[in-house]
């Protein structure tokens, strides 16, 4: 079997390139890979559309690399918290594009996206402008709207333990989106 350990975090990141799309896990602070974010950093790799639950909090890790101006789009469900200044500023001035997308909505979307699954219908978003531009049809007397799964060229993880198999053992909620990103 393959060895899926590697040496470093330098070298972890060094296959993401312009543009790509990252799931980065995470749950505010908790489960945030924050070595490998600031790797990717240093790595100076741009125009990356990030998929995370927010848009990180203080001036590290995510809004770190939204900072760096590395991140042209962010795909989540909670744009702003409460110490989050770096993307509001960054979205009012034009700078970086956002696609909001309820939680459970998005945990779904990724996992389908894991799956295989091109799309599945939900009624989240029903009747508000998260709608917008989305098929809507009704089943059984219920509007739902059509969600696409979510993929990704690579995943950044924070584990408490790995095997060299590529098994891996959280600590306690830095579990989050970390399962399914790993998976999509």
């Amino acid at each position: 079997m393959i060895n899926k350990r590697i040496g470093s975090v330098a070298e972890a990141v060094g296959d993401i390139f312009d543009g790509a799309t990252v799931f980065v896990g995470g749950f505010g602070e908790a489960g945030s890979p924050i070595e490998l974010i600031h790797a990717l950093i240093d790595l100076g790799t741009k125009n990356l559309t990030v998929v995370n639950n927010n848009t990180g909090s203080g001036e590290v890790g995510l809004a770190a690399l939204i900072k760096a101006g590395r991140v042209a789009k962010m795909i989540c469900s909670y744009p702003r918290s409460a110490n989050s200044t770096v993307f509001p500023e960054l979205y009012r001035d034009g700078r970086i594009e956002l696609e909001l997308v309820p939680q459970g909505t998005l945990a779904e979307r990724i996992r389908a996206g894991g799956a295989g699954i091109p799309g599945f219908f939900t009624a989240t978003s029903v009747g508000t402008p998260l709608e917008e531009g989305k098929e809507r049809r009704t089943f059984d007397g219920r509007d739902y709207v059509l969600e696409r799964g979510l993929s990704a060229d690579f995943a950044l993880i924070k584990a408490k333990q790995a095997d060299t198999h590529g098994n891996l053992i959280y600590n306690k909620t830095a579990r989050n989106f970390a399962p399914i990103m790993a998976a999509a």
